[in-house]
């Protein structure tokens, strides 16, 4: 992983502040993207060791990853080891009838998957095998943004946001919300919006921010 790219600021006006973050996403997606398939493959492969030394892991029974997309950093090297230790993994499907919420379905080495509307690969829905969000252990997902002080920037759908919305009245029952990202789109400052979940921690290659006690 190069270390020559640019952390960027990010200090909106409120009167600029949509545009602002649509910006920086762009400015983000372009670096990851750019990335190559080795610098890819390595920053994945620190990110597997980084996670498998994260404590809001040990316990976990009940894991959801997702499949990269888009430049997104891999947790398919950590996933492996994961089953190796006897932990079930699941992927995100979006709702097929509550619009803008996500679904949790198993994923084995013999999972057929299908790209959704937005491109992105996951399994059919299945009513009688799906897993409510409640009863995840953990959830890692990908992350386009963010800062050391829990702001993040996503793709802007909110799927994740409105899927765990009942973690803010009902934090007991929230399973532990991990960010991933490569280091560099850490950011100095992003807001954070009544509507955004909290995130445990964020992880990348080069280490872990915890953001929430």
């Amino acid at each position: 992983m190069s270390d020559s790219i640019a952390h960027p600021s990010f200090l909106p006006s409120s009167a600029h502040q949509n545009t602002s973050r649509n910006q920086l996403r762009r400015h983000l997606r372009q670096q990851r993207n750019a990335l190559s398939p080795l610098q890819q493959r390595h920053a994945s492969q620190q990110l597997a060791k980084r996670l498998l030394a994260n404590p809001d892991l040990y316990r976990a029974r009940h894991l959801a990853i997702y499949c990269p997309n888009d430049g997104e950093i891999s947790p398919l090297p950590y996933m492996r080891a994961a089953r190796r230790r006897g932990i079930r993994v699941y992927l995100p499907v979006l709702h097929p009838l509550i619009s803008g919420k996500l679904v949790f379905s198993p994923y084995t080495s013999h999972t057929r998957l299908r790209p959704n509307r937005f491109g992105i690969a996951e399994p059919a829905f299945s009513a009688g095998l799906k897993r409510p969000a409640w009863a995840m252990d953990a959830i890692l997902f990908p992350l386009v943004g963010f800062d050391e002080r829990g702001g993040r920037l996503g793709m802007g759908g909110g799927f994740y946001d409105r899927t765990f919305a009942f973690s803010r009245t009902r934090p007991r029952l929230a399973p532990k919300l991990i960010g991933l990202a490569h280091d560099f789109q850490r950011v100095e400052s992003l807001p954070i919006e009544p509507w955004d979940v909290p995130l445990h921690s964020v992880v990348t290659e080069r280490g872990c921010y915890r953001v929430m006690v």
